[in-house]
Protein backbone atom coordinates (compact mmCIF):
# COMPACT_ATOMS: atom_id res chain seq x y z
CA UNK A 1 0.00 0.00 0.00
CA UNK A 2 1.14 3.54 -0.66
CA UNK A 3 3.81 4.83 -3.01
CA UNK A 4 6.28 2.49 -4.65
CA UNK A 5 8.79 2.51 -7.48
CA UNK A 6 7.66 0.56 -10.53
CA UNK A 7 10.34 -0.44 -13.05
CA UNK A 8 9.05 -1.02 -16.58
CA UNK A 9 11.36 -1.55 -19.55
CA UNK A 10 14.29 -0.05 -17.67
CA UNK A 11 12.48 3.13 -16.59
CA UNK A 12 11.32 4.02 -13.09
CA UNK A 13 7.81 5.26 -12.39
CA UNK A 14 5.92 6.24 -9.27
CA UNK A 15 3.11 3.82 -8.55
CA UNK A 16 0.36 4.54 -6.05
CA UNK A 17 -1.61 1.65 -4.60
CA UNK A 18 -4.35 1.62 -2.01
CA UNK A 19 -6.56 -1.29 -1.00
CA UNK A 20 -10.27 -0.46 -1.37
CA UNK A 21 -13.21 -2.82 -1.30
CA UNK A 22 -12.75 -5.73 -3.69
CA UNK A 23 -10.01 -4.19 -5.87
CA UNK A 24 -7.08 -1.85 -5.22
CA UNK A 25 -6.85 1.72 -6.45
CA UNK A 26 -3.81 1.88 -8.77
CA UNK A 27 -2.17 4.91 -10.41
CA UNK A 28 1.02 4.93 -12.48
CA UNK A 29 2.53 8.43 -12.82
CA UNK A 30 4.31 9.30 -16.08
CA UNK A 31 6.01 12.52 -17.25
CA UNK A 32 2.94 14.00 -18.94
CA UNK A 33 0.10 12.35 -17.04
CA UNK A 34 -1.00 9.09 -15.51
CA UNK A 35 -2.60 5.71 -16.09
CA UNK A 36 -5.12 4.67 -13.47
CA UNK A 37 -7.62 1.97 -12.70
CA UNK A 38 -11.28 2.79 -13.11
CA UNK A 39 -11.64 3.80 -9.45
CA UNK A 40 -10.35 7.17 -10.65
CA UNK A 41 -13.25 9.03 -12.25
CA UNK A 42 -12.73 10.06 -15.88
CA UNK A 43 -15.25 12.90 -15.58
CA UNK A 44 -13.34 14.42 -12.66
CA UNK A 45 -10.05 14.02 -14.53
CA UNK A 46 -11.61 15.84 -17.50
CA UNK A 47 -12.84 18.71 -15.30
CA UNK A 48 -9.37 19.04 -13.76
CA UNK A 49 -7.65 19.01 -17.16
CA UNK A 50 -5.64 15.86 -16.45
CA UNK A 51 -3.84 13.90 -19.13
CA UNK A 52 -5.05 10.47 -18.05
CA UNK A 53 -5.80 7.01 -19.38
CA UNK A 54 -7.80 4.32 -17.62
CA UNK A 55 -7.79 0.53 -17.36
CA UNK A 56 -10.15 -1.79 -15.51
CA UNK A 57 -10.11 -5.16 -13.80
CA UNK A 58 -6.48 -4.98 -12.67
CA UNK A 59 -5.38 -6.16 -9.23
CA UNK A 60 -1.70 -5.14 -9.31
CA UNK A 61 0.87 -3.23 -11.35
CA UNK A 62 1.90 -6.30 -13.38
CA UNK A 63 -1.70 -6.61 -14.63
CA UNK A 64 -1.96 -2.84 -15.17
CA UNK A 65 1.17 -2.89 -17.36
CA UNK A 66 -0.29 -5.71 -19.52
CA UNK A 67 -3.76 -4.15 -19.80
CA UNK A 68 -5.44 -2.28 -22.64
CA UNK A 69 -6.66 1.29 -22.31
CA UNK A 70 -10.44 1.40 -21.70
CA UNK A 71 -10.87 5.21 -21.72
CA UNK A 72 -8.87 8.42 -21.72
CA UNK A 73 -9.36 12.14 -21.22
CA UNK A 74 -9.57 14.53 -24.16
CA UNK A 75 -6.04 15.74 -23.39
CA UNK A 76 -4.67 12.19 -23.52
CA UNK A 77 -6.52 11.63 -26.79
CA UNK A 78 -4.88 14.77 -28.22
CA UNK A 79 -1.52 13.10 -27.56
CA UNK A 80 -2.68 9.97 -29.42
CA UNK A 81 -3.86 7.67 -26.64
CA UNK A 82 -6.84 5.60 -27.75
CA UNK A 83 -9.21 2.97 -26.35
CA UNK A 84 -7.80 -0.51 -26.98
CA UNK A 85 -4.19 0.70 -27.03
CA UNK A 86 -1.69 -1.22 -24.92
CA UNK A 87 -0.59 0.43 -21.70
CA UNK A 88 2.98 0.01 -22.99
CA UNK A 89 2.21 2.25 -25.98
CA UNK A 90 0.34 4.74 -23.79
CA UNK A 91 3.38 4.96 -21.49
CA UNK A 92 5.61 5.65 -24.51
CA UNK A 93 3.32 8.56 -25.46
CA UNK A 94 3.16 9.90 -21.90
CA UNK A 95 6.95 9.75 -21.57
CA UNK A 96 7.82 11.58 -24.81
CA UNK A 97 9.57 14.91 -24.40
Amino acid sequence: MGEKTIVFEGKKFIGLSFELGNMPLLVLKCKKGYIACSYVDKKSAEILGDIAAFVSGVKNFDELLRAKIKASTAWAEELGIREGMSVKKAIEILEKD
